[in-house]
């Protein structure tokens, strides 16, 4: 801790600062421009100017940008002093000199960072009156728009784009005074991240285009915090309607899980809320059916049907449970593939009982060592691999330390490390992003990158099952990787169920285990397919087979299946025998799918954005999300519409339950690995100074004309009896409990920047802690054994390919593949072969190779790649085209000339 005076008056304050930072977490307002938490100082924008004295005797002091001055024992400085304001006000006067001044048709007007830094400083009247500068936009794809005349040159979007990100696609091009960010030429940005420009560009040069097909000021959205729904990260965002649609996702901050960012499909994903093709009538049969008829027609079956129910990995918590409930926990079946629920199984059993704790992916970003087995996580846990892309900076930045230069001094300790990267070790099966700045690449079979987990640990602890055989070159690999990790200080071992491969899992966790017995602060990370596919697997259940068995063999007539399309799950043969062997076949959903065109009834669902649920991410963390709007017609909360079944059906275990709560309490105390969610938010009748928490901001406007086209006497706002929360702008404003708050803005701070008054300090967690609650943390005591059966060596066969799936961010998720501007970056169906296959088989790239996958019939084009082993063929996970196939599995080709010799293509080959 330090000493700082400031305008005289003295704080304790911690060391290794900038005054930037300092002031802000102190509550002073500072303006800034080019500084962001997230990214360090460069300074570029030269407004965040302070006076600086020497000492209690120096009455004259010297002009210093805050963002570049390091705190210091007993510093003085001054905030307030004129001619540190006068200088402010004079660089946003410069800044502002080619600025259109287009406020009231920006975007950003009105959540503008540029608009309070200009108020803050004093700027109020325009002297410039010569002819601008003027720059031509860009197109850069569906979902940012591109506005080249507000820039003022903070450079903020190409720091984060480039250099935090690893984007190659966007920068900087400069003639004398002309500056310009932008692309080389017109195109689709590529970055996974490029939403983020959104919020980290501090006027209106980077907006959200899909919130601008639809545009309302950012003050009149009605707002909750939600959680993200298109991956097991569980990322915090924040989800704004109005007029009952969904309008924008932004960052909500979390300073565990995903700091300041979100991802492209997290971000833009959310169009699936607002699709044409929304479920939301009730039908039975071929015919539309009200409420009332609904459960006339409903009841009487249901009370004499044999139930039972099929869950699925992307509904809450709450709507599995309550489908648990009414059919009973015999009843109750997980509506994912066997190998999927075996692999979530798998990762509980690996972090309860293992001894290694699942790091944040905050504590990923401070990693100095990371393996990643199997995984591509930029497509399946994208803001992981940002995480990532900061850890290989963790050990060129020790020589940074070593000559003092402070972690927030960005641009200093770029300048030093320059390529520099620290030990990354990415193995999959074909090429990643994360390829570019790794330090050893291994792409192989599932079984060959086991193969080398289970070496790696051995090197670690000779006690684990060692693989034999190795290629030379792949032993030299895992004794460089085992190197690695022993000499660093918090490394991270990264797998998950994304390989569909138990062999890989159970690898990344010895590799884990034997590192921690020589280092404790070891993290291992394991990635899931779905928001909640670990919470569904803590809740328990059967396999989906087994769901068939029972309505084959006569045991149950009647399914009802929740948020779920059974042949995204399952083989296309195999659920269609299912579903007609069902009497009954009962689809509880918001979106329309193969499954629901097979349902008897369809009962209409309400979407994230118009539900209230709990979800746990990859790490064990439950949180909680909140309703943005109620929804209309008759659509309902899954477990709304399952809780009002089971009272009609006189389901005595739900005989009590009203509401939320009810639900949430009853799972909290009848599920043993679930106990403890009840505290991922404050109960519903929390209030502040007697006040609920508003959706609305205090700016909200027209709310009393909004239905004036409908009836003059405008109704009643709803109720929302589940939560703390108002569906209106009368409530408190103030700063409520970190899993309540809707938005982010303070008095003078009207931008995303507001974030900085609602944390304990800049950068660090929200003020009473970040939300969620973890559930899973591995045992302190007693030993387990390692896993052992160490798979063999992969052998090509002649007449086969060994089949794999590829993970795309855009269209392997299912939800987001709805959105329209997700679907403009969607690929086409295809496989991916090795060129000595594609040879062998006389195919080539834009080819159609025709095979068989377990007695069904593929015809897929061909795309080529040398990066993919001999004898593996990649199919993309869950696009529109490709279907479902039990993968990995053999797929039987027929060939038109013989195999090279197999060792030609192997990693030894390659790398010799």
């Amino acid at each position: 801790m330090a000493t700082i005076i400031i305008d005289g008056k003295t704080y304790e304050i911690p060391t290794g600062k900038n005054l930037l930072e300092t002031c802000l977490t102190l509550g002073f307002d500072l303006p800034y421009f080019c500084w962001h938490p997230a990214l360090g100082s460069v300074g570029a924008c030269r407004q965040c100017a302070v006076k600086v004295y020497k000492d209690e005797n120096d009455t004259r002091g010297r002009l210093a940008m805050s963002c570049m001055e390091a705190v210091a024992p007993n510093q003085r400085i001054s905030v307030s002093d004129p001619e540190a304001r006068a200088f402010r006000e004079q660089v946003i006067e410069w800044l502002m000199t080619n600025h259109p001044h287009d406020c009231a048709v920006c975007d950003e007007g009105g959540s503008c960072h540029l608009q309070d830094m200009t108020v803050m400083t004093g700027h109020d009247y325009r002297r410039f009156r010569f002819k601008k500068r003027t720059h031509q936009n860009q197109y850069l794809g569906p979902f940012i728009n591109h506005e080249m005349n507000r820039c003022i040159q903070c450079y903020r979007c190409v720091r984060f784009y480039k250099d935090y990100a690893g984007g190659h696609d966007l920068d900087v091009y400069a003639s004398k005074s002309n500056v310009y960010f932008g692309r080389e030429e017109d195109g689709i940005l590529e970055s996974e991240f490029s939403g983020n420009l959104a919020e980290v560009c501090p006027t209106g040069v980077f907006t959200d285009k899909t919130l601008k097909e639809h545009y309302t000021r950012k003050w009149d959205l009605t707002m909750s915090p939600s959680i993200c729904q298109h991956c097991s990260i569980g990322c915090n965002t924040i989800a704004g309607e109005r007029y009952g649609t969904l309008r924008m996702i932004a960052n909500r901050f979390h300073g565990k899980v995903n700091g300041y960012f979100l991802c492209d499909r997290g971000r833009f994903g959310y169009e699936f809320v607002n699709a044409a093709t929304r479920i939301r009538q009730a039908s039975a049969g071929e015919a539309v059916v009200s409420l009332d008829q609904l459960f006339h027609h409903l009841i009487p079956a249901l009370k004499q049907a044999k139930m039972i129910g099929i869950g699925s990995p992307r509904a809450s918590l709450q709507s599995n449970f309550a489908l648990k409930a009414l059919v009973g926990g015999d009843n109750f079946y997980h509506g994912v593939s066997d190998n999927e629920h075996d692999l979530a199984e798998l990762a509980i059993r690996i972090l309860r009982e293992g001894s290694v704790r699942t790091p944040s992916t905050r504590e990923v970003e401070q990693a100095d060592a990371v393996l990643i087995l199997g995984e591509d996580i930029t497509n399946t846990a994208p803001i992981l691999a940002l995480a990532v892309r900061q850890a290989v900076r963790q050990q060129p930045g020790n020589a940074a330390d070593a000559v003092n230069i402070p972690v927030w001094h960005d641009a200093a300790r770029r300048e030093l490390a320059q390529q520099d990267k620290g030990p990354l070790f990415v193995t999959s099966v074909h090429t990643t992003k994360l390829d570019e700045v790794a330090r050893d690449v291994y792409h192989a079979a599932p079984d060959d990158i086991a193969r080398l987990g289970f070496a790696i640990a051995h090197r670690l602890d000779p006690t684990v099952p060692d693989a034999t055989d190795l290629p030379e070159a792949v032993a030299l690999l895992a004794d460089r990787i085992a190197q690695a990790l022993s000499a660093a200080a918090r490394p991270v071992i990264i797998s998950g169920a994304c390989c569909e491969s138990g062999c890989v899992m159970k690898a990344a966790a010895n590799v884990a285990w034997a590192l921690q017995k020589k280092n404790p602060a070891t993290g291992l990370v394991l990635t899931m397919l779905e928001c909640n596919s670990l919470g569904l697997a803590m809740m328990g259940g059967h396999r989906l087979h087994a769901a068939f068995n029972a309505v084959m063999n006569g045991h149950a007539d009647t399914v009802i299946v929740m948020e779920n399309d059974l042949y995204r799950h399952g083989k296309a043969d195999e659920v269609d025998a299912f579903l007609s062997k069902c009497r009954r076949v009962i689809v509880l959903d918001h979106l329309l799918h193969k499954t629901v065109s097979k349902a008897n009834v369809i009962i209409p669902a309400g979407t994230f954005a118009e539900s209230d649920g709990t979800l746990v991410n990859n790490e064990g963390r439950a949180q909680r999300f909140f309703q943005a709007y109620e929804p209309t017609d008759i659509i309902r909360e899954s477990w709304r519409w399952l809780l009002t079944l089971g009272q009609q059906i006189e389901n005595n275990r739900m005989a009590t339950w009203r509401n939320f709560e009810d639900v949430t309490l009853a799972m909290d105390r009848d599920e043993p690995l679930l106990h403890g969610v009840m505290a991922a938010s404050p109960p519903s009748q929390f209030r502040i100074a007697g006040q609920r928490i508003a959706r609305e901001t205090h700016r909200y406007s027209g709310r009393t004309s909004q239905q004036a086209n409908i009836n003059v006497s405008e109704s009643k706002p709803p109720e929302d009896p589940d939560s703390p929360l108002s569906y209106t702008m009368e409530g408190f404003h103030g700063q409520p409990p970190s899993s309540l708050i809707p938005y982010f803005w303070a008095p003078g701070w009207n931008s995303v920047q507001s974030v900085n008054k609602y944390q304990s300090e800049v950068g660090g967690s929200l003020r009473d802690n970040d939300p969620g609650v973890r559930l899973l943390e591995p045992k302190t005591e007693g030993t387990h054994a390692y896993f052992v059966g160490v798979p063999e060596r992969f052998r090509p066969l002649e007449d086969h390919l060994w089949v794999v799936s590829l993970h795309h961010i855009f269209g392997s998720e299912e939800l987001s593949a709805h959105a329209p501007s997700i679907a403009q970056r969607i690929p086409q169906a295809y496989i991916l072969l090795h060129p000595a296959d594609a040879a062998a088989l006389a195919v080539e790239t834009g080819g159609v190779l025709a095979f068989t996958i377990d007695s069904r019939s593929y015809r897929l084009p061909v795309k080529l790649s040398e990066a993919l082993p001999v004898g593996i063929a990649g199919m993309p996970y869950g696009i529109e085209g490709v279907p479902y196939a039990d993968l990995p599995e053999w797929a039987i080709v027929q060939r038109t000339s013989q195999r090279q010799n197999l060792n030609d293509h192997s990693y030894a080959k390659r790398h010799a």
